[in-house]
């Protein structure tokens, strides 16, 4: 399986390179902003990313599955499939703010075992293989070790994700933590992945958000999961929560939980 996991990891190599001159080409550019039905926005950029990607995995593995963010999928239900965002943080991209990244998942019978979180404008990547850790560059990378809340720093996009029940939960996890920050979209997992960051809460993720994440969160000794600790797939709720440690997840689980509870009775 490594080395077929290393032969994949080429191809997605040969995505970033046809993805990153586009990405490079648009940003800060002119570009017309249109709005899908979900009021999130989308670029001539995203697609042009999207359908580069695509055209070279059907190039190189035209027999497996794929789901892209702007254009569907198809053959979902073979062994591999692939899950790409084009641009995820449009709204970063947009607004001129470099913190938007390319992400790219394998799927292996639904499960992931490769994830790429590319960053563009800095020059950034980190690649999760299950079995094989994950490397920043040449870098093999470790999170941090935290186990508090008290002493943690927890990231999220924008507090505009939470909402209704969603939003006590966020505000009751975030402020037992010593510090929370937001912003970085894809970026955070891959801090969270160096070291840098102990706690991420989000809410409303599609597949093409989280699932790329996940072998790059657990490859570096993390844990990440939905809001009630089960693994993540095609078929999750878009609530996702990575930490450090397991200690620090498991008590960001009862909290969650704890909020919950309070808001039931």
């Amino acid at each position: 399986m490594n080395n077929m996991l290393t032969s994949f990891c080429d191809v997605a190599h040969a995505m970033l390179a046809a993805s990153r001159p586009i990405a490079r080409q648009y940003f800060r550019a002119p570009l017309t902003v249109e709005r899908k039905s979900d009021q999130s926005p989308v670029t001539f950029a995203d697609r042009m990313i999207e359908t580069a990607m695509k055209a070279v995995l059907s190039q190189h593995l035209p027999d497996h599955g794929i789901l892209g963010e702007e254009h569907g999928g198809h053959g979902l239900d073979t062994r591999y499939v692939w899950v790409i965002d084009p641009i995820d943080g449009t709204k970063s991209f947009i607004s001129g703010v470099p913190v938007f990244g390319t992400l790219i998942a394998l799927l292996d019978d639904g499960r992931p075992v490769l994830g790429v979180i590319d960053m563009p404008l800095l020059a950034e990547t980190w690649v999760g293989r299950a079995g094989s850790g994950t490397f920043c560059g040449d870098d093999l990378c470790t999170t941090g070790k935290i186990t508090a809340l008290d002493d943690a720093i927890l990231f999220a996009t924008s507090p505009d994700q939470f909402v209704g029940a969603e939003a006590d939960i966020f505000e009751n996890l975030s402020r037992a933590c010593i510090e929370r920050r937001f912003g970085g979209d894809c970026y955070s997992y891959g801090l969270l992945a160096s070291g840098h960051v102990d706690l991420i809460l989000e809410a409303s993720l599609q597949p093409y958000d989280f699932l790329a994440l996940v072998p790059i969160v657990t490859g570096a000794g993390g844990v990440i999961t939905d809001w009630d600790g089960n693994v993540l797939d095609l078929s999750s709720n878009g609530q996702v929560l990575a930490a450090a440690t397991p200690e620090l997840h498991a008590k960001a689980l009862e909290r969650i939980a704890q909020t919950r509870n309070r808001n039931v009775a």
